[in-house]
């Protein structure tokens, strides 16, 4: 086994953030695609919420339910936390035992910003139950693409389906309340996270990501 390899056989988890109209997604199979070219190097590649059936299903009434428009934040949080207590246990937590690099478009972090920070809902059951649903799962490295609120706002204007999302619909104070509360997040602890200008070029912003993932890593 190379140097390379011995570096990655314990698994590892990747989650990406930010607020709507970021590009994560982009980013998340342009990563996907060069950690899949490098030898003995297994990717899975997951999202919140959703991930697993019941997840899917649980994404579906947060997301497109013709019913979820009256939705307390506290209801909306545990759902969140639902789908994620099933994709830690169904997909991530084995993944990673198995040596896996799971990326993972969001996680734990965007409940404490989008219900913590933008809903306001209080930092203590939060957080619990965050702890409660994630159990010892960190990611190794997280990634907000920060975008300013214009430019995710006319982003999204432009790929929305017959069916836009719930988070799609909210207004532009909301959307200022996620991206502060991913910086601050993001300041609070500077180990776990790296944070990419999501104005760049999608090329460049590749590129930064990559060489971080690649140093921590490899």
């Amino acid at each position: 086994m190379t140097e390379e390899n011995e570096k990655t056989k314990k698994g590892i988890l990747i989650s990406f953030e930010g607020s709507e109209g970021c590009g994560k997604s982009t980013q998340i199979r342009r990563i996907a695609d060069r950690l899949e070219a490098i030898d003995h190097c297994d990717v899975v590649v997951t999202r919140e919420p959703g991930g697993t059936e019941i997840g899917e299903e649980i994404r579906h009434l947060l997301m497109h339910s013709a019913n979820n428009s009256k939705m307390y934040p506290e209801a909306e949080l545990l759902l969140f936390a639902a789908s994620r207590a099933q994709l830690v246990r169904e997909l991530i937590l084995p993944s990673v035992k198995a040596g896996k690099m799971v990326l993972c478009d969001r996680f734990l972090d965007s409940t404490t910003v989008y219900q913590g920070v933008a809903r306001q809902i209080a930092e203590d059951p939060v957080t619990q139950i965050n702890d409660f649903a994630v159990g010892d799962i960190v990611p190794d490295l997280t990634v907000v693409i920060d975008l300013p609120v214009e430019i995710g706002l006319e982003r999204i204007k432009h790929r929305i389906s017959d069916m836009p999302d719930r988070m799609e619909e909210e207004n532009v104070s909301f959307y200022a309340k996620v991206r502060e509360g991913y910086l601050i997040l993001a300041r609070s602890l500077p180990e776990r996270f790296l944070v990419v200008d999501g104005s760049k070029m999608p090329n460049e912003i590749e590129e930064e990501i990559w060489q971080e993932v690649h140093a921590r890593f490899f």
